[in-house]
């Protein structure tokens, strides 16, 4: 029986999904009302594996399109970087974009390569989910472009998946573009990718371990949950790989309290340092794959528990703050915190679909 839970998620990307094919973060957040590629293709994702692959679709021809229109800011950036010259972090491509496929009018952390290597990733298990070799044709040079793009890029240091600390290179961002990189090499691309994502690895596992441990930057011990995409879905660390599970046990012991969510890193102050849903459907995603079958549950109900009498799920749970003292600034700032939040369900859907099968 489908859950409850399950018919409002698709129902709230079903109505969150514009004209154009971008899906908006959150409809009720002003600052989120936006289209990011690595949400996005997140939100993606959860659609092909619930099978609704035509809204899947549609968000690749809306963000391809939308690379191609700014394919110069692209180009010029990697000829400066080719030549050796220093990076702007207000140059390239803009990690949101309007609904409309136009760069945001106010300043922001635009400088963010995760989302690129996630949403390579994503196209190319749209494809091969769906064998569309038509939309494949159309989306081709997007896709060389954005292989190009991160693979000159890769060694910048840039904003992480977080949107902080844009002076360092993060792990968690360098699992995404290894993750992009290989799937589009694994489609006979050219070979050079596959050895750059090599050398990606390479690095992360030469600078990016602490105490057996990925870590949250290069010179950084701590973790950060997104470090759970190393695993899944980016596959940079086998599930059962040593390092992996430290990280894993670590994510456990610093980041979630018993039985409860997950934080984003110990020292998160937004909005005070919540319980994110899509963290903690994240982890039972990694114990689905890993065959934990109890933990993931586990954490699905925690999720299930926390969507509100309307079937909408938050960014965060804020019952257990790293910083309460943090709390009303921010929502003096920017308002109560955003629901529903669409990247929330779409993780949700990803771990509900791969428990019930």
């Amino acid at each position: 029986m489908v859950e409850p839970l399950v018919r409002r998620s698709l129902e709230i990307i079903r109505q969150n999904q514009a004209p154009s094919g971008a899906y908006i973060a959150s409809p009720n957040f002003k600052t989120y009302r936006y289209a990011w590629f690595r949400d996005g293709t997140f939100v993606a994702y959860a659609m092909d594996v619930m099978g609704e692959h035509d809204s899947a679709r549609r968000f690749y021809d809306w963000s391809a399109q939308t690379i191609m229109r700014h394919a110069a800011a692209a180009g010029q950036l990697i000829v400066q970087v080719e030549r050796g010259e220093s990076v702007q972090r207000d140059q390239g491509l803009h990690t949101r974009y309007t609904l409309d496929g136009e760069v945001g009018k106010e300043a922001w952390s635009n400088f963010q390569l995760d989302g690129f290597g996630t949403w390579l990733w994503g196209i190319v298990e749209h494809l091969r989910q769906t064998g569309d070799q038509e939309s494949a044709a159309r989306w081709q040079n997007a896709m060389e472009l954005i292989a190009r793009y991160i693979a000159t890029l890769w060694q910048q240091p840039n904003y992480d998946c977080w949107e902080e600390f844009g002076d360092r290179i993060h792990v968690s961002t360098l699992a995404a573009l290894y993750g992009g990189l290989r799937a589009y090499a694994e489609m006979g691309n050219a070979p050079s990718y596959e050895r750059i994502a090599h050398d990606i690895r390479g690095f992360v596992l030469e600078h990016g371990i602490a105490d057996g441990h990925l870590c949250k930057f290069i010179g950084n011990p701590a973790v950060d949950a997104a470090l759970i995409g190393a695993a899944v879905p980016y596959q940079s660390l086998a599930l059962d790989d040593p390092r992996m599970i430290a990280t894993i046990e670590c994510i456990e012991r610093d980041l979630r309290r018993e039985e409860g969510g997950v934080h984003r890193y110990r020292a998160d102050t937004y909005y005070g340092g919540g319980e994110w849903i899509l963290l903690t459907a994240w982890l039972g995603w990694y114990y689905q794959q890993r065959g934990d079958e109890t933990r993931a549950r586990d954490l699905l109900g925690w999720v299930t528990r926390h969507a509100d009498a309307n079937f909408e799920l938050p960014e965060q749970v804020p019952a257990h703050l790293n910083f309460p003292d943090e709390y009303a600034s921010w929502v003096a700032r920017w308002g109560e915190i955003a629901k529903p939040l669409l990247w929330s369900h779409a993780k949700y859907l990803v771990l509900w679909q791969a428990l019930d099968t």
